[in-house]
């Protein structure tokens, strides 16, 4: 039987790796592509070799992870990097099967004439079709102490498991969410028309068109978590087909089942599409355990699988006096980008459409998920029917410090006793506030009402305004208006 030759390896490996013979003035695929708001971070994360540790880009499919590696060689070359000590692997390239890291590595070295202290970048993309991968990569980060390694995986539960079992002291995890509501409309060039910052007291971003502003809210309910579907006009038009068979349909059919030895994969998808389609309202194990067809057990398990693949986000509920609860019966889980609803049901066509009060709070919630510092929870109380959407709890005394009241509606223009609940909260937990955050469709007013200055801001203006400013480490949002 033929086996695959070092030279075949070494000929693919510079075929992946033009920089070799071109050099800087190479074309890098994806080197044009609009960059994420996370490249900066990223590439000093990378470029740092005052700490000897791997670092790991995780993140669910298709959200940019090849691409921000492609530009990031891009960089590197631009900043004089020399092309023959960068190597670029994507291990799902059938060549490499079989073929351990260090092995690869030793074809690198012979193939340029590089030592163990070189300065060297390597990377490998979709590590996690590698059996094992977490050991061969610690291993290597201890036997090449000047090399830098950088890998990217989509199956994200692996990768967050195994990162902390075995990379305890060598790998530095690195997430990469969907697109925040800021980055799309940067995206497709439509920030600056839309958009103007706010004072430098708030960061309190403004628009002079909200109409226009919400119709892009809409595209990006529907469409605008990936980037490939925001700038592929093909795929614009069908991004349902796009999302579900390349983001949805692959983690829950292949990802998941070949991590975990899922054997009933249509119990698993008939649970997502369940939580996919409750996206956030209140839900409880027995009502999923019910809808789903699924055992309570079992959705337990799979509820830690779906938040471990950076598909939903569960909250947790506290009570008016934001005490958690000893028995968790209760909780909301969001979709981490709503466009994943639109794939299963349909795109959102209106405005007004009843899903619109939930795809805004998933909306929200998407994008306080790029502040992984803050647990974040919702609160409802039996008494009076009253719930806010989210609210904070400080880290340390676990009091709130801040919350937010969802809305999807411009009533408060003529009924201002929509803001009780409210009211309520803030008095029963002695919040000591300068503003407290109401959201609405299209409305903007500050208004006192019973001694509580109210700030009242379009949902999609705040939406794009958390986005920008927890992506530039900016979090005078959340100490001054909420």
């Amino acid at each position: 039987m033929w086996e695959i030759s070092e030279k075949e390896v070494v000929a693919r490996m510079n075929f992946d790796n033009p920089w070799w013979l071109e050099g800087s003035g190479c074309r890098i695929i994806f080197e044009d592509s609009p960059r994420r708001n996370y490249f900066d971070k990223f590439y000093t994360k990378i470029t740092n070799r005052k700490v000897t540790r791997a670092v790991i880009l995780m993140g669910p499919r298709r959200v940019g992870k090849t691409v921000m590696v492609r530009q990031s060689i891009r960089k590197l070359l631009d900043d004089g990097v020399n092309g023959k000590h960068i190597l670029y692997l994507s291990l799902e390239t059938p060549i490499y099967t079989g073929l351990s890291l260090e092995r690869m590595i030793n074809f690198f070295q012979s193939e340029n004439n590089l030592q163990r202290d070189s300065q060297v970048y390597i990377f490998f993309d979709e590590i996690q079709y590698l059996k094992n991968w977490e050991v061969h990569l610690k291993s290597l980060v201890d036997s090449y102490p000047d090399y830098k390694f950088i890998a990217t995986g989509s199956a994200a539960a692996a990768l967050k498991l195994k990162s902390i079992e075995s990379g305890a002291g060598r790998f530095s995890d690195f997430s990469l969410p969907p697109l925040t509501f800021a980055e799309y409309l940067k995206f497709i060039n439509k920030d600056i028309l839309l958009i103007k910052d706010g004072d430098e007291k708030t960061r309190w971003c403004q628009t002079n068109d909200i109409e226009s502003l919400n119709n892009e809210f809409l595209n990006y309910l529907n469409f605008g978590g990936y980037p490939e579907a925001v700038l592929n006009e093909e795929i614009r038009s069908d991004p349902g087909q796009y999302i579900k068979n390349d983001i949805i349909d692959k983690v829950l059919l292949r990802d998941l089942p070949s991590l975990y030895g899922i054997l009933d994969i249509q119990e698993l998808n008939r649970l997502f599409t369940t939580i996919a389609y409750n996206t956030g309202n209140e839900i409880s194990l027995e009502g999923l355990t019910k809808s789903s067809g699924v055992a309570k057990n079992t959705v337990k398990k799979y509820l830690e699988y779906l938040s471990a693949a950076f598909l939903i986000t569960i909250i947790h509920r506290v009570d008016d006096s934001c005490k958690k609860f000893k028995r968790a019966t209760n909780f909301k889980v969001y979709l981490t980008n709503p466009s994943m609803r639109a794939a299963l049901f349909g795109p959102t066509n209106s405005a007004d459409d009843q899903v619109m009060g939930s795809l805004v709070e998933t909306a929200i919630f998407s994008q306080w998920v790029h502040w992984e510092q803050r647990a974040l929870y919702y609160a409802r109380w039996d008494n009076n029917g009253g719930e806010i959407d989210v609210v904070s709890l400080d880290n340390i005394s676990l009091k709130p410090d801040w919350f937010v009241e969802v809305k999807w509606t411009d009533r408060m223009k003529n009924d201002i006793s929509l803001l009780n609940n409210s009211v309520y909260f803030m008095n029963k937990n002695n919040i000591n506030r300068r503003v407290c955050l109401v959201t609405s469709k299209t409305f903007t007013n500050s208004v006192l009402y019973k001694d509580i200055n109210f700030e009242i801001v379009p949902a999609s203006l705040y939406v794009y305004t958390v986005g920008k400013n927890l992506l530039r480490n900016d979090h005078t949002l959340n100490s001054e208006i909420e």
